[in-house]
């Protein structure tokens, strides 16, 4: 994934670590979703774990080099969903999450890449019935792996 010019710079005194975040001009969703996408991400992974303090979205906003109206909104919108929380005058902190939750947004999450990932696929021309090969040999194979890892 490429990286915000700014991702790996230090913080400036006050400032929060920059997030491992990239908006990208050639993809297809707004930034604001990019940016939802992302974060929910390194939330439903663990990478960030509950309580942890975010950047403000100004904050966010000059690190990621684009508006606060966009970093406002997907804060907005990670808040409805209940993946943050925002406390008036302390700032936005990633929400505790019960396990079923996490699960079932993990499942959520998986379960809308597999859709495009499968729309794109019958879209470029390849049947349903090879996409569902495709998927069992690629499972297959990551099964496998992880097999004679462990």
């Amino acid at each position: 994934m490429e990286r915000s010019p700014n991702a790996g710079r230090p913080p400036a005194d006050g400032e929060t670590p920059a997030l491992p975040i990239a908006l990208l001009p050639g993809d297809p969703r707004p930034y604001y979703q990019q940016l939802v996408d992302q974060l929910r991400e390194l939330v439903l992974a663990g990478r960030l774990a509950p309580g942890t303090l975010l950047p403000s979205v100004r904050t966010l906003a000059r690190q990621l080099q684009t508006s606060v109206i966009t970093t406002r909104r997907a804060y907005e919108e990670l808040e409805r969903a209940g993946l943050i929380v925002t406390r008036q005058g302390t700032g936005s902190f990633v929400a505790p999450l019960e396990p079923d939750r996490r699960r079932e947004e993990q499942e959520k999450n998986a379960r809308s890449l597999l859709i495009t990932a499968i729309t794109q696929a019958m879209q470029l021309g390849v049947s349903p019935r090879r996409v569902k090969e495709m998927v069992s040999e690629i499972m297959d194979s990551l099964t496998s792996s992880k097999e004679e890892v462990d």
